[in-house]
C-alpha cells in the first residue's frame, strides 16, 4: 500500500512540476525530456535485467554448492552458543532456535528464496510460545530486528547489478562493515529494551572478535587512506574466492556433485532474474519521470543546501539517499533506486559505490515486519519497527561514512 502512494505519488507530483515549468517558465522541452526517460528506463531496466540473469545465475549456482555442501549447518553450528543466549525465553532444544538460525544462515549466504519460508516457519514456532497470540514476545521482536537489520555475508544482487564495474565485488568489505554495525545497532536497542546482558563472556567472544577484525580494517584504511579501495579489492576479493573453495570443499567432502550443484542453483537464478524485470522496470520508470520534471534533483539539492548549511562539505552521499528512502519500504523499489544513481553518475563513482553499500547495508523493513507478523496473526508489534528503523538508520550512517573512508 505504501510503495503503491509512493509510486503514484512520483508520477503525480512530476506531472505537477512539468506542468509549473511549461506555464510560468514556458519550457515546452520538459514534457518531451520526461516522455523520453521512460522509454529509455524501460530499455535500461530491461538491458540491466539480461546482464543480471547471468551473474544471478553465476551467485546463486555458487550459493548451491554451499547450501547442498552443508555451509548452512555448519553457520547454525557456529552460532548456536551465541543465540541460546539472545533468546533466553526459548526452552533448550526447541524447534524454533534452529529454524532462527537456519534463517540467519540463508540471509547471511544471501539465499533470499530460502530465507523466507525458514523465517515464517521461526515465527510459527516462536508464536506456539507466545502467551499473547496478538502481542509481539520478546523473542519475536529480537528474531525480527536482527532479521531486518540485514546481516548478510554474500550480497548476491549487488554484484549482479555492478556486472559492468571494473570490480563489481569491490564493495563487498564496505557492505560487510555496515551491515554488521546495522545488526550490532538493532542488537544492542533490542537488548537494552528486553535487558539482555550483553556483557556476556560468549556474547562478547562472538562480537568482540567481529568488532575487532572490522576495527583493525577501517583503522587501517584511515591512516592510509590511498590503500582503501585496494584493500577493499584484495581482502573483499580474498574472502569472497576463500568462501566459494571452502562451499566446493564441503561438497567435495561430503560427496556432493558440485557440478550438477551449481546447475541446480543456476536454474533458479534465471527464474529469480525474470521475476524482477516487471519490479525493476516499474520502479526505473517512476524514478526517470520524477528526476527528468526535476522533482528529484530539486529534493536532492534541498538537501544539500542544508547539509552544507550545516557545515558538511562533502555532498556525494546525498545523490544516494533515494536509495536509503526507499529501502525499508520495498527490495524492488530500492533497487530500481540504486540502477538510477548508477545510471546517472556511471558504475565506480562515489555515489554508486555508496549507494551499493546502502542497498546492501540494511533489510526492507517495512515488508519484513508486515509479511513475518502477519503470517501470525500479531496485532501489536510493541517496538519492533522503532527498533528495525534505528538499525536501518544506523546501517545508512556506516554505510556513507564507510564508503568515504574506502573510496572518498
Amino acid at each position: 500500500m505504501i510503495l503503491n502512494r509512493i509510486w503514484i505519488g512520483m508520477f503525480l507530483i512530476a506531472f505537477v512540476v512539468v506542468a509549473s515549468k511549461m506555464i510560468f517558465w514556458q519550457d515546452i522541452a520538459v514534457m518531451k525530456n520526461m516522455i523520453d526517460s521512460l522509454s529509455s528506463a524501460a530499455k535500461v531496466g530491461f538491458e540491466i535485467s539480461l546482464y543480471l540473469t547471468g551473474a544471478m545465475c553465476l551467485w546463486l549456482g555458487i550459493m548451491r554448492i554451499g547450501e547442498n555442501g552443508g555451509a548452512m549447518k555448519a553457520l547454525t553450528k557456529a552460532v548456536s552458543p551465541l543465540f541460546s543466549r539472545l533468546f533466553p525465553e526459548i526452552p533448550k532444544g526447541h524447534p524454533a532456535i534452529g529454524s532462527i538460525m537456519m534463517n540467519f544462515s540463508a540471509n547471511m549466504l544471501g539465499l533470499d528464496n530460502a530465507a523466507t519460508p525458514l523465517g515464517l516457519k521461526a515465527m510459527t514456532e516462536l508464536q506456539e510460545l507466545n502467551e499473547d497470540k496478538e502481542k509481539a514476545s520478546n523473542a519475536q521482536i529480537m528474531f525480527l530486528v536482527l532479521n531486518t537489520s540485514g546481516l548478510t555475508i554474500i550480497p548476491v544482487s549487488i554484484f549482479a547489478l555492478r556486472h559492468q564495474a571494473n570490480s563489481p565485488t569491490e564493495v563487498f568489505l564496505p557492505i560487510l562493515i555496515s551491515t554488521f554495525i546495522a545488526s550490532l545497532a538493532g542488537l544492542i536497542f533490542v537488548s537494552i529494551r528486553q535487558k539482555i546482558n550483553l556483557f556476556n563472556r560468549v556474547v562478547l567472544g562472538y562480537i568482540g572478535t567481529l568488532s575487532l577484525f572490522i576495527g583493525i580494517l577501517l583503522y587501517y584504511v584511515v591512516k592510509h587512506p590511498e590503500h582503501g579501495e585496494a584493500v577493499s579489492v584484495i581482502v573483499g576479493g580474498g574472502l569472497m574466492f576463500g568462501i566459494i573453495l571452502v562451499f566446493m570443499l564441503m561438497a567435495m567432502k561430503k560427496k556432493v556433485n558440485v557440478y550438477e550443484s551449481f546447475i541446480e542453483g543456476a536454474k533458479g537464478g534465471f527464474t529469480v532474474a525474470i521475476k524482477i524485470i516487471p519490479y525493476l522496470i516499474a520502479m526505473l520508470c517512476a524514478i526517470a519521470v520524477f528526476r527528468a520534471s526535476g522533482a528529484l534533483d530539486g529534493l536532492l539539492d534541498g538537501v544539500r543546501w542544508l547539509v552544507i548549511s550545516l557545515g558538511v562539505t562533502v555532498t556525494e552521499w546525498v545523490d544516494a539517499l533515494p536509495v536509503a528512502f526507499m529501502k525499508p519500504l520495498s527490495g524492488s523499489g530500492a533497487r530500481g533506486a540504486f540502477v538510477d544513481v548508477m545510471k546517472t553518475f556511471g558504475e565506480g563513482s562515489l555515489q554508486e559505490r555508496i549507494a551499493a553499500t546502502m542497498q546492501g547495508s540494511t533489510e526492507t523493513t517495512f515488508y519484513v515486519l508486515a509479511v513475518y507478523f502477519g503470517s501470525v496473526g500479531i496485532k501489536n508489534v510493541r517496538y519492533a519497527a522503532t527498533a528495525g528503523l534505528f538499525a536501518d538508520f544506523v546501517g545508512i550512517i556506516a554505510a556513507i561514512i564507510v564508503s568515504y573512508i574506502f573510496f572518498g
